[in-house]
């Protein structure tokens, strides 16, 4: 048993797992500013699907939005968003606000550990202070920090916290070790101990940096290929016998992770004097798939004698990955957007989202599958297993004779549908 009193600060996708892993051995107070998010998960109900009711219900956590209730931790875990603004630049206006709520409550010998991906530098350049002038403590003499970043992928129920090797990193090595020990308590995957808070910054920012190169490269060669009447995953499934060949997929890149963390790191690179082209060049070339797969769908439905003009289209998933509620930062919301711009009629379709959240986050109505009828085009955006157990005679159903079928996933069996002389196209 950990001799600490955990509280996790951030109860989203990332902390409230994080929190539960630790309920299950130990009691936890978990600690939201979204008085709705508190009540949902005090009657043992997650919105974001990550945690089941019975394992909220067998959990020995206190759910709370009164940051008083923090003063009874001594070690904090700090889970909240790190997003960026329209300008593309980090916004840490969440992550100062959670350090505003503990610094408050903060005591002698408390250790304060950040989850939220941001740029080398930010735990002690940029928190640290916000913790030291709310609390009138000194960091590194009265309180200590450490850095321990989040590697939960949403939707995935076999990655999950416990399984995933932590990257842990503390303010000195008696600050590490503790660390290492309060992880290591749950995550039966073990611990790495990063030599500095630093280093285990930059782990985290460079692990979806890669990621959203590769995927930057496939997209690319998407461009590339389809110019020249080449289905791009036939071309991946034919290098893919190659034994060191790197299974990415193109595709469209949202979410809160790979298409938002390059940006914090060109961020901080910009501000030391020098500007990074391949990572940028990768975020510019993954920003401009939407516009390609509207365009590609425009095209072909010209080429197949469809007026453009008051289309009905059909937009299959709104979230920004399969299998998963979250809506924030979905690149189909720039779909939409261009499709907009030829004077189509859409219908959006998504098995997973909320109504609320899709009007608030993209003015945008959900319709039911009924609803999809009469189609000139469907844009499969988001693989869901709902879509992906439809038949080609479902797909069918809701298209006119001389529609298009735009794959964007690729998650289709493609052949099957050429059988059914069904246009289909495949980013």
């Amino acid at each position: 048993m950990i001799n600490r009193n955990i509280s996790v600060v951030g109860l989203g996708y990332v902390g409230l797992p994080v929190a539960v892993a630790f309920g299950n051995s130990h009691p936890v107070i978990g600690f939201d500013v979204n008085e709705v998010r508190i009540k949902e998960l005090q009657h043992n109900k997650d919105r974001t699907l990550e945690v089941t009711n019975e394992e909220l219900e067998s959990t020995n956590i206190t759910f709370t939005s009164n940051a008083k209730d923090l003063a009874l931790a001594d070690f904090y875990i700090i889970a909240v968003p790190t997003p960026i603004n329209d300008a593309n630049q980090p916004d840490l206006s969440p992550l100062i606000s959670a350090s505003i709520s503990v610094g408050n409550q903060l005591k002698k010998g408390d250790i304060v550990v950040y989850e939220s991906t941001v740029y080398p530098g930010a735990t002690e350049e940029d928190c640290v202070p916000v913790l030291e002038e709310n609390s009138d403590l000194i960091c590194g003499v009265d309180f200590f920090v450490g850095y321990s970043p989040e590697r939960i992928n949403p939707g995935d129920k076999e990655h999950t916290f416990t399984k995933i090797t932590k990257v842990v990193s503390g303010q000195t090595p008696e600050v590490l070790e503790i660390v290492a020990d309060v992880y290591s308590s749950v995550v039966t995957a073990g611990v790495h101990k990063a030599p500095t808070i630093k280093v285990a910054e930059a782990a985290k920012v460079i692990e979806n940096t890669q990621r959203d190169l590769n995927i930057a490269l496939m997209n690319e060669l998407s461009v590339i290929f389809s110019k020249m009447d080449i289905d791009t995953i036939d071309v991946l499934e034919a290098a893919g016998t190659k034994w060191n060949f790197l299974p990415f997929r193109p595709g469209l890149v949202g979410g809160h992770c790979i298409g938002v963390d390059p940006y914090y790191l060109t961020h901080k690179a910009q501000k030391l004097g020098y500007h990074p082209e391949v990572i940028s060049a990768g975020r510019r070339i993954n920003d401009s798939m939407p516009t390609h797969v509207v365009e590609q769908t425009v095209k072909r439905m010209i080429q197949s004698g469809c007026s453009v003009k008051n289309a009905r289209i059909g937009i299959l998933g709104l979230t920004f990955k399969e299998d998963c509620p979250d809506l924030r930062n979905s690149k189909v919301g720039d779909i939409i957007t261009e499709f907009k711009s030829y004077g189509v009629n859409l219908l959006v379709h998504d098995a997973m989202a909320d109504m609320k959240e899709a009007q608030k986050y993209y003015s945008t109505s959900l319709c039911t599958l009924g609803d999809l009828t009469d189609l000139d085009a469907i844009v499969l955006c988001v693989s869901h297993k709902q879509y992906k157990k439809l038949s080609v005679d479902d797909y069918k159903k809701m298209l006119k004779p001389s529609a298009v079928l735009m794959d964007v996933k690729a998650s289709l069996d493609s052949n099957e549908f050429k059988k059914s002389h069904i246009n289909l196209w495949r980013l």
